[in-house]
């Protein structure tokens, strides 16, 4: 039976989205069989939507011992995961991000794809309450990266990530680095803020599901940024990038790799507006010299002494 248009849209929506959560957990390839190919080449081409490359090479053989035989190469086709995210319209061409892009056209995929995300409706409830979508904010060419959870009332009312007290705090850490707000490049999981019914303030933590819809422009903006250094601030910020969840404490100061990025998991600057303790901040700190070292930027002995009791 062949499906309607409006299914078949579904149906390559969330096979696009299976797509971008496979290349999340690293892998690069999957196989298909032939009869899968042969039904794909059956369907008109008005029908079939660009974002998914198809290659009928096999992948390499694994390198054998000289005493062995190498293993033949397999017959199945290999299909690429999508680099930019799966959107509501799946016919849409998204741009590729690539090595290869030079200074203008990073800019102008970065800028593409921030004009999709700002229309994205794909959680109704979110897009019904936003003011803004809060996109990211820097340079697209930064060798660093921030990475939060999602906006709060501030970034919501002005469209912009960590403009708050938290960010304001924010833009001192970036400061006392010896970069700026201009020189880095800070974004969230999540685009727009999440909703708290009945509440007149406050905030609430996004949901899984929520990370898992709107993760997919972060990792297009990641991929567009290739930053050396990624810095991922909080326990949500971890669970949504890293899948790990049970709090900060333990994985604080410790690298990680997210994409094939070092990935610095750190304390959220919201925590250290609660907790003033000068051995909070001296940990912060100390996350971001092994993010200074990484990147092999100087570090003087003002810098090192930073929250150090006299």
């Amino acid at each position: 039976m062949t499906a309607m248009p409006g299914s078949y849209h579904r149906l390559l929506d969330a096979a696009l989205q299976h797509l971008e959560e496979l290349k999340a957990r690293g892998v690069k390839f999957v196989t298909v069989s032939p009869e899968f190919l042969t039904a794909l080449n059956s369907i008109g081409p008005q029908q079939v939507a660009p974002p998914i490359a198809v290659s009928t090479r096999s992948p390499p053989p694994p390198t054998a011992p000289s005493s062995q035989a190498a293993v033949p190469p397999r017959s199945s086709a290999v299909v690429s995961a999508p680099e930019l995210p799966a959107l509501s319209n799946p016919i849409e061409a998204v741009p590729s991000a690539s090595p290869a892009l030079g200074r203008e056209a990073k800019e102008s995929a970065m800028a593409e794809l921030r004009a999709r995300a700002m229309v994205c409706r794909k959680c109704p409830h979110l897009a019904a309450s936003r003011k803004n979508v809060v996109f990211g904010v820097g340079d697209v060419h930064s060798p660093l990266m921030f990475a939060g959870e999602a906006p709060g009332a501030d970034e919501d009312q002005q469209g912009e990530p960590f403009v708050g007290k938290a960010g304001q705090l924010l833009t001192r850490i970036i400061q006392t680095m010896g970069f700026t707000r201009e020189t880095v490049y800070i974004a969230n999981i999540l685009k727009c803020r999440p909703d708290t019914p009945g509440q007149r303030m406050g905030n609430r933590k996004p949901t899984s599901e929520e990370m898992k819809t709107c993760l997919p422009y972060l990792l297009a903006q990641i991929d567009l940024v290739q930053p050396r250094v990624i810095v991922a601030l909080g326990a949500t910020a971890v669970e949504g990038l890293l899948g790990i969840a049970g709090g900060i404490t333990k994985l604080r100061g410790r690298w990680q790799e997210f994409r094939g990025v070092p990935l610095m998991p750190t304390y959220h600057p919201a925590y250290l507006l609660r907790n003033q303790a000068l051995s909070e901040k001296r940990k912060v700190w100390e996350d971001m010299l092994q993010v200074l070292e990484r990147l092999g930027q100087p570090i003087s002995e003002k810098q090192r002494n930073y929250f150090l009791k006299a």
